[in-house]
């Protein structure tokens, strides 16, 4: 099937924003109706809830310990939603999408 035009500005998607280990990046990204999204390109620290005292602190991120998005993921330090990262507090789950969000949120597990 062949299309009859080509696609529209609406209609392009944009490239998939990992966010790794590093020092602070950030991408504005322009959408529909002049509103921004901030992506993460790159982030050191997390804010790291603690679900005992229900305290948040913002912390340095070590290593990312697992990721169930993708296992390469780990050995390249990328962060998603639901990775598994070690803070100096201790491990942290991330419940933020950084590439969505432009933030880094975490609450601590047990281990």
């Amino acid at each position: 099937m062949t299309l009859s035009r080509g696609k529209r500005k609406t209609e392009i998607g944009a490239e998939k924003q990992v966010t790794v280990l590093g020092p602070p990046r950030f991408k504005v990204a322009r959408k529909r109706a002049n509103t921004k999204k901030v992506r993460v390109l790159s982030e050191n620290t997390a804010n790291v809830l603690d679900p005992a005292t229900g305290k948040t602190k913002k912390m340095e991120i070590e290593t990312v310990v697992h990721n169930p998005a993708d296992p390469n993921y780990v050995q390249r330090n990328i962060i998603t939603k639901g990775a598994t990262i070690r803070t100096s507090a201790g491990l942290a789950r991330v419940t933020s999408r950084p590439g969505q969000h432009g933030i880094i949120n975490a609450v601590l597990v047990k281990e």
